[in-house]
């Protein structure tokens, strides 16, 4: 009976597992609607689509600290509800900024129910190799919202507003507040001490600042303000870091970095993170700008590294049966590298299926990292300090896909940008020319000015800019364009191949000393503290 109640348990688990998950991706696709109805500025759309994302990631650590102390069942409850009605304030929001401010508070609920559901889990599953089947199960989840995130907003879409995207998440939660306390475990432990407000807003701050400098320098370019932030985030971060070795109770509990295995999959889940963010913005742009699909269909057709993620960690328990997990784990990873090498080979109009494959394999690679790695890091602490040890798995998360999208991000704008310029000459030169063309090597005359530079800054731009210009002159526009873009794929998946490569040595190298380590959790638990 107990056991059937722990994963009835994991089901109701599940479900704010998922709707986060969701919630990240869903509104890319309902973001032209809700600007147009509600007359949003570019900017503020920046902030609709980020402000979730950025409080999430400031505000997991302390979450995951918080529900230690005050009780994981407690905090998860609240969270939801909080969930519950902001969803549904922002599905009627009047105004960009009203739905700037919402957003924001929902990513506060959020970063609450993510470290909650997973230290639960570890409440609810003692037993090493259930726990370790039930990690799988809810990564798949995670995963699995991601990837159907943007499809199903693509289906709600077309037959309701915009704000039908916000409000899938009500009955969920409403599932979660009213079987959470009977199916719910419910720990706290007077062990782990008061809660540091200094520690708190130092977290706060350096999270904050660097994720939002990433961003901005992605989006911007070279600013002074997002560059700022970065280098005062990362002197914040150090703060932070000197202070938590000091502190008897840590916000963060850094001596387990001593754990070797610990500290490698740590390091993978940021650089894993990395490279899929990367490859998988460059990999949706190819599929809309190069070969030419709608947004709803490119969304359909990137759905498999989601979905091949979330089969790679449903598989992961049965790898470690055969194996100790630190060889699942780098063995995974050498799969992603193949994966991400298999893009290099992209070109052409025949390429869907190699890229669809690339992405898959590449995904795929990484479950046994996301759902054996995770309950690595959460098994190294002992069972009141789970929810801290949770969060700096989901903050390696959320550092490293925002590091993909502003690192990778600027490697492919940087080859596309070469590869323009070395094939259309200096495109932002004044434009001159015949009337009757343009000269091999330089714009087309007709081309205005302003577009000019966008030609060689985006792809995105060069599709514009082939909008002014007669049929045969923008095709041979586009198709330069779409050359060039190609090879920053070819770059961007090389650049992947290797992080993965290397994090699969790495995680090979720092494995535990003996087998028996690999596959039990206790000294794990011991080794760092």
């Amino acid at each position: 009976m107990r056991v059937n109640r722990a994963w009835l348990g994991l089901a109701v688990l599940t479900l704010p597992t998922l709707l986060v998950a969701m919630d990240m991706t869903a509104l890319l696709l309902a973001l032209p609607q809700l600007s147009a109805d509600l007359g949003a500025t570019g900017v503020q759309q920046l902030w609709i689509t980020d402000g979730y994302g950025f409080t999430v990631a400031a505000l997991v650590i302390t979450m995951g600290t918080l529900g230690d102390r005050i009780g994981r069942r407690r905090l998860l409850m609240i969270g939801a509800a909080a969930f519950l009605v902001l969803s549904v304030v922002a599905a009627f929001s009047v105004s960009p900024l009203m739905l700037i401010v919402v957003r924001a508070l929902l990513g506060v609920a959020g970063a609450s129910l993510t470290p909650s559901t997973l230290a639960l889990i570890t409440d609810l599953f003692r037993d090493e190799r259930r726990r370790g089947r039930a990690i799988a199960i809810w990564a798949t989840c995670q995963f699995t919202g991601g990837a159907l995130g943007p499809v199903l907003a693509g289906l709600l879409l077309q037959h309701f507003w915009w704000g039908s995207v916000f409000l899938v998440a009500v009955p969920a939660m409403a599932l979660l507040l009213l079987a959470g306390p009977f199916l719910l475990p419910e720990q706290r432990s007077g062990q782990v001490g008061r809660l540091d407000p200094v520690s708190v807003g130092l977290s706060l701050v350096a999270v904050l600042a660097v994720v939002y400098g990433i961003k901005q320098l992605t989006v911007e370019g070279a600013q002074t303000g997002p560059a700022v932030a970065l280098v005062a985030g990362a002197a914040v971060g150090a703060v932070f870091v000197r202070r938590q070795l000091r502190l008897e109770t840590p916000l963060l509990d850094l001596g387990l970095f001593r754990n070797r295995p610990f500290t490698a999959v740590l390091i993978a889940l940021v650089l894993a993170g990395v490279a899929m963010a990367g490859t998988g913005l460059m990999v949706t742009q190819y599929l809309q700008g190069v070969l030419g699909h709608s947004p709803v269909a490119a969304a359909v057709l990137f759905a498999p590294m989601g979905l091949g993620t979330a089969a790679g960690t449903m598989l992961a328990p049965a790898l470690a049966r055969r194996m100790d997990r630190t060889t699942a784990i780098a063995a995974g990873l050498a799969c992603s590298a193949l994966g991400a090498l298999l893009l290099v080979a992209v070109g052409g109009a025949g390429s869907l299926p190699l890229v669809m494959t690339g992405i898959t394999v590449l995904a795929l690679g990484t479950g046994p990292l996301f759902a054996l790695g995770t309950g690595l890091v959460v098994g190294s602490v002992p069972p009141h300090r789970a929810g801290s040890a949770a969060s700096m798995s989901e903050t390696g998360n959320y550092l490293g896909g925002s590091l993909g999208l502003g690192l990778l991000g600027a490697v492919g704008t940087l080859v596309y940008g070469s590869r323009m310029s070395g094939t259309s000459g200096s495109l932002t030169e004044p434009l001159s020319g015949s009337p009757s063309g343009s000269p091999s090597g330089s714009l087309p005359h007709e081309l205005p000015h302003p577009l000019a530079g966008s030609v060689s800054d985006s792809l995105a731009g060069a599709i514009a800019a082939a909008g002014h210009l007669p049929a045969g002159q923008a095709a041979e526009l586009l198709h330069a364009a779409r050359a060039a873009f190609t090879t920053s794929v070819h770059v961007t998946g090389l650049v992947a191949a290797v992080l993965f490569a290397g994090l699969a040595l790495l995680v090979h190298v720092m494995r535990p000393a003996t087998p028996a380590r690999a596959r039990t959790s206790e000294p794990a638990a011991t080794a760092g503290r």
